[in-house]
């Protein structure tokens, strides 16, 4: 592996990457606003929500990255993995589970537009369309010429694990800081063109 080029080093040290997902509770408004204080109903959530807090106490002008369920386009990703699984009728995919999927290659690009500005603070990079886990295991299967009828449906409210279900992040206003438009996984799953 290469090292970093030292050019890098200034900007990207205080950049961090973090998801959204985790953090937020029922009463949460929709969707959720960058300046929106995390309110984290799992130990999980917690902890990334005090990372946020220790990095922008640390490093006042840090640029933090909340996103949303990320999408590769090789079948890697743990969601597309996921779907596929729910497509060959081993387990179920939540209606009830809610988030804004973005494109990986979008992400990427857009995470080094906002590197190259000089913003800080807290800043939403998710896709525009929320959609549920279902909806999305359906796009993905059609996309890579699987069966979506085949997805059996569950609801994440039915189940003794807490989580948050309903997690659409308003990424309009850091969407206005960057060029590359994150688009909607109705359009960026609609066709394996899409696929490298």
């Amino acid at each position: 592996m290469r090292p970093t080029p030292r050019w890098l080093l200034p900007r990207w040290a205080p950049a961090w990457c973090s998801s959204r997902a985790t953090r937020c509770s029922p009463g949460t408004v929709r969707p959720i606003a960058e300046s929106a204080t995390p309110d984290p109903i799992t130990p999980y959530g917690a902890a990334k929500a005090a990372a946020e807090t220790a990095v922008g106490a640390v490093t006042p002008t840090a640029v933090i990255v909340r996103t949303s369920l990320i999408i590769g386009r090789d079948g890697s990703s743990a969601h597309e993995r996921r779907a596929y699984a729910a497509a060959r009728g081993q387990g179920r995919l939540f209606t009830d589970e809610v988030r804004c999927p973005v494109d990986v290659v979008d992400l990427a690009a857009a995470v080094l537009e906002l590197a190259a500005t000089d913003a800080s603070g807290v800043h939403h990079l998710a896709g525009p369309e929320p959609v549920s886990r279902y909806d999305l295991g359906r796009l993905i299967a059609r996309r890579d010429g699987l069966d979506p009828d085949g997805i059996r449906t569950g609801k994440r409210s039915d189940r003794a694990v807490p989580g948050p279900l309903d997690v659409r992040l308003d990424s309009a206003a850091t969407q206005r800081l960057v060029g590359t438009r994150l688009r909607a996984p109705s359009e960026f799953l609609a066709t394996r063109g899409d696929r490298p």
